[in-house]
This record gives C-alpha cells, structure tokens and sequence, in this order.
C-alpha cells in the first residue's frame, strides 16, 4: 500500500466529535460549581452573623474558623479520594461526593447552635477536597487531545462561576434561601451526570474493554474509530499491571519524580501567590483607593473580571500552551504586587497618596485577570495530564492535600502578617514567591499541549529526540 511508512512516521491524528465530551465536562463541572459556592459561602453570610440582630451572634475568631475549616476538612477529604476512584470508578466517586455537600446544605439550613455550622463546614470541605481530585481526573480522561485543555480549564471556570452566584444569591437571599439554592446546585449535578459514560481509560484498566469502546463511541461520535486510542489505554494500562503502584512510584523514576516536581510546584506557587489574601483583602484595597462602591459589590465586580478572563483562558490555552500562559500569568502578578506594595508603603509613610488612586484598583485588577488566565486553572489541568493512569488518583490526592493545607495557611496567617509586617511587606513577600515561581515554570514544567498521555510521559523521561528521530 502506497504511503504507508508515511503514515506510520508521521501519525494522522482523527478527531471526533466533541459534543459529549462538552457535556460531560460541563455535567461534572456542576460539582465544581458546588465547590465554588461552597467555598465563598462565608463571605456574604459572616457579616450577617457579626450583626447584633443575628439569629446566630459569633466573633471574628469563631468566623475565621468557619471559613478555615473548610480546608482543613478538604485536606482530609482528598486522601482516600484518588484510591476511591480507583475502586469504584470515576463517575460512581462522583456520585456518591453528592451525598456530603446534601448533608452539609441541610445542617446549615437547620442549624441552631454555632457547633453544627463548623461540622457542616468540616463535611462540605472532605467533599470539596474530594472533587477537586476526581473532577479533574474524570475530564482528562474523557477529553481528546485536541480539547484537554479547553475541557480542563472549565473545573477552574465553574469555581469562579461558583464565587460569583455565591457573591450574588448571599447579598439578595437570606440566610436559609441562600442555603437551598446552593444544595440545589448538587440535585441538579446528580440529574445531569446520572446519564454521563465512565471515564474509557478507567475501564481499560479494570478490563472492561467492551464497556470502554461503548463509552468512547459516546464520547467521540460513532464515526470514530476509537481502537488506537483504546489500544493506547490499554497498553499503559497492561504496563501498570506489571507493577502494583504505590506512592513509592511517584519517586522511583526521572519521569514520575519531575511529573510530581511540576505538579506540587504549581500547587505550591498558585495558592502561595497570596490570590486567598488577595480576595480577602479586596473590600480594604477598594476604600484606600478612595472608592464609595459598597464591598458586596466591589466582590462582585472582582467576581465577574475573574470569571471573564477563565473563559478567555479555557479559549486559549490549547493554542497558547500551559508553560507561556503560567510564565505571563506569574510575571504580571509580581508586577501587580509590587505596585501593591509600593502604595501602601508610600501611604504609611504619611506620603499624599491622593492621585495614586488609580493605582490599588488597577493592581488588583491586573493581578485577578493574569491568576485567572494562568496560575488558577493550569496547575488543576496538570494535575490531571502529567500522572499515568496507575499513578494519577493517588499523585492527585497529594497535589490536593498540599493546595488545601496551603489554602489554610494563607488565610490563617495573613491578617498577622498583614498586623505584625505591614501590607507592603507582605504583598512584595507575594512577589518574591512569584519571581520564584516564574522560574520554576521556565525550568521544571513540561509543555503538555496537544500531546497525548503517552507523549508527555516519553517526554518526562527524556525520550522526545529519539521519538522525533525515529
């Protein structure tokens, strides 16, 4: 047959449609809405509880740990989540995440005593820590190469969708109406996703290669073909079976060492950006700058920008690539710090900052606009695209458990650091970490667009020249 070492040298890659896989992702992305909810939840409905008239009257201690507990309870819920979804597969995992974040909507809506709103808090977080391994996990199994990134950055999407309508509903409902509308989110999850395909590559690796071919005819369209994509799945997953995996094998080799470096380092530069002390301290930033806007809705605003430029970011990253858009991202947000800095530096030092008005404002918006377009959705996306599939679950668990216990930190540590250094020196502490953080990017974080799982892994162990060559 004519041209065909052509083709075996320079592989066709088919495509299929992508409608399923769109809605697949946006069915499981629902539960990311739920995380979103969930986590600014605090922010509208704390005020209302610091009131005198509250039903509910607690202190700003007591407040400081009904948002924190959250992460802790996230921390938690992401260790037995990536074995969970071993076991049970993804979308069962998925499934059964519905029943905590029900229970905790319920608690809260009938809470009585303080007590209860820290245990519904400490339970919505296990299940938030628990989605934010699967969720990502599921889609970039489903998701074709050419729509992996698009797909991946629509988890980071619905969170910001999640903020916002959180942001809105809590400042226009009432305490209980607020709660409804938040547990109404997970029904509405578990009525879409019901009727959504396993993940294909998790059913490869349970030899149930029939159901795997069923679920890949939904995802990519009957007209494709999809026995060299499954072929692919199968043999990772034949060599998976070679070795039982374990979290040793996160370390035994080159390739899963720097799979894990780039993991955790983007976990660690994303929340260590200070964007949580950013958010926390958006009401502050809008009055020095001299703004009469309220501060419910200056979050909002802040909201909305965010939200905007995720969309713009799951528009572009398969074209863009991961490391450019990180490397942007973390550059203006040191730029955005540093001017942060600088102008609450001149405003302590008794200097007239009236005509530097512009400047926090812009800042601020600067430094939300370039988290959102890199630093917020890519480290999720490569969560889920630099793992094998015998290692993903449990390496996911591990970058979770870090972002969540780095969330903690932040929120619990900045108002000190903001009292005992001073707002500059913590914001330029931000920028430094960034600065490292652009670094680490340039050197440590492989470039996964457009590649398939088998490629990023030649990639990581170095074998990508003797791939062109061949």
């Amino acid at each position: 047959m004519e041209g065909t070492g052509m083709i075996t040298e320079v592989p066709v890659r088919q495509e299929g449609r992508k409608l399923w896989q769109y809605l697949a992702t946006i069915s499981a992305c629902l539960m990311a809405l739920a995380v979103g909810t969930a986590l600014a939840w605090t922010s509208p409905v704390l005020p209302q509880l610091y009131k005198e008239s509250s039903w509910l009257v607690i202190t700003k201690e007591q407040g400081s740990w009904v948002s924190s507990l959250l992460a802790l309870g996230a921390i938690l819920g992401a260790v037995p989540s990536g074995p969970m979804a071993d076991k049970l597969g993804r979308k069962k995992t998925l499934l059964l995440l519905a029943a905590p974040f029900l229970l905790s909507w319920v608690i809260i809506i009938f809470a009585y005593k303080l007590w209860l709103i820290y245990l519904a808090r400490f339970i919505i977080g296990a299940a938030v820590g628990a989605a934010c391994v699967v969720v990502p996990t599921y889609i970039s199994e489903i998701a074709e190469t050419s729509t992996r990134g698009s797909l991946g950055a629509m988890f980071q999407l619905f969170i910001t969708v999640g903020i916002l309508l959180a942001f809105i509903f809590g400042t226009v409902m009432s305490y209980t109406t607020f709660a409804i509308v938040c547990a109404l989110i997970e029904v509405g999850f578990l009525g879409s996703f019901i009727f959504m395909p396993e993940s294909p590559i998790w059913l490869v690796n349970q030899g149930q290669k029939p159901e795997a071919t069923i679920a890949m005819s939904v995802l990519r369209g009957d007209s494709y073909d999809p026995s060299e994509e499954l072929a692919e799945a199968q043999r990772e997953a034949e060599q998976a079976a070679l070795r039982k995996s374990t979290v040793f094998d996160l370390v035994r080799t080159p390739a899963a060492r720097k799979a894990l470096l780039a993991s955790l380092g983007g976990m660690f530069f994303q929340q260590l950006s200070g964007i949580n002390a950013v958010i926390f301290y958006t009401v502050t930033i809008f009055q020095a700058s001299g703004s009469s806007m309220s501060p419910d809705v200056a979050s909002i605003i802040v909201a909305i920008v965010q939200m905007i430029t995720t969309v713009i970011a799951a528009m572009i990253v398969d074209r863009a690539g991961r490391k450019p858009l990180l490397i942007f991202s973390s550059s203006v947000m040191l730029i955005s710090l540093v001017a942060l800095g600088l102008y609450f530096n001149t405003k302590m030092r008794g200097s007239d900052v009236s005509n530097l008005g512009w400047l926090p404002l812009t800042s601020l918006t600067l430094f939300m606009i370039s988290f959102s377009v890199g630093m917020g959705p890519i480290p999720w996306m490569l969560m889920g695209e630099l793992f094998p599939a015998e290692t993903k679950a449990v390496a996911s668990g591990i970058a979770v458990m870090l972002n969540w216990f780095l969330v903690f930190l932040v929120t619990k540590t900045f108002p000190a650091m903001n009292e005992g250094l001073g707002a500059d020196v913590t914001f330029w502490i931000f920028a430094a970490i960034m600065a490292l953080g652009t670094a680490f990017t340039y050197f440590y974080v492989p470039e996964t667009k457009g590649k398939t799982s088998q490629e990023i892994q030649e990639e990581l162990q170095g074998n990508v020249s003797k791939r062109t060559n061949a």
